[in-house]
């Protein structure tokens, strides 16, 4: 796993949002999480099989936030786990040693421990900066990347305002992908934003 990680905004228009992702996606993104905090549950499973189909057809992956339900439903790669929102060992067992298993750890390397041994596939740390889209009520050092990239062996996924700027000192320390909504999506043409995310790790 390495570079632009692609994390969906609540946008309730669905075309709109597949467009923006295929620009993405075009441009290179790694991995895409599909995220909808206020979303129904058909308009979800409508975006996320739209997704799905989207990612087959550009070979990336597409994990799904929170929803293991919605993850078996269509057969998607996977889950991506906040602390409160599900169990990583239950996931992994339900999902089987084959999927994506992503959790968020925050600030705190106990997390990324106890993700790790709970069979996570990857440990995402953050936020790193103020974001527009998740109102963090910390910050996340980014001396935290110098242990974890020490301990584990697990990719490193950053997240948190990331823009390719402020994210090149994040993957010079090791930062296996960074994640972005509003860096992307919120561009006039999200093709050049992936781009210039995925710029960070081919000089990397």
């Amino acid at each position: 796993m390495q570079g632009l990680y692609l994390v969906t905004p609540n946008w309730h228009d669905t075309e709109r949002l597949l467009a923006a992702t295929a620009a993405a996606l075009t441009a290179g993104a790694a991995l895409v999480q599909y995220r909808h905090k206020d979303a129904s549950a058909p308009l979800r499973l409508e975006q996320a099989t739209a997704l799905l189909a989207l990612c087959r057809r550009h070979g990336c992956p597409l994990v799904i936030n929170d929803h293991l339900d919605l993850c078996q439903a269509i057969d998607a790669d996977g889950v991506h786990l906040g602390h409160t929102d599900g169990d990583v060992a239950s996931a992994r067992e339900l999902l089987g040693a084959a999927k994506i298993v992503g959790a968020s750890c925050y600030g705190e390397l106990a997390l990324a421990r106890a993700a790790r041994d709970a069979g996570a596939s990857y440990l995402a740390f953050g936020g790193f900066y103020p974001s527009p889209v998740k109102k963090y009520t910390f910050v996340t050092s980014p001396e935290i990347l110098d242990q974890a990239r020490a301990e584990f062996t697990l990719p490193l996924v950053v997240i948190g305002g990331m823009t390719p700027e402020n994210a090149a000192p994040l993957v010079a320390r090791g930062a296996d992908m960074v994640a972005a909504i509003t860096s992307v999506y919120g561009a006039n043409d999200p093709h050049a934003a992936a781009r210039a995310f995925k710029t960070l790790f081919s000089a990397a």
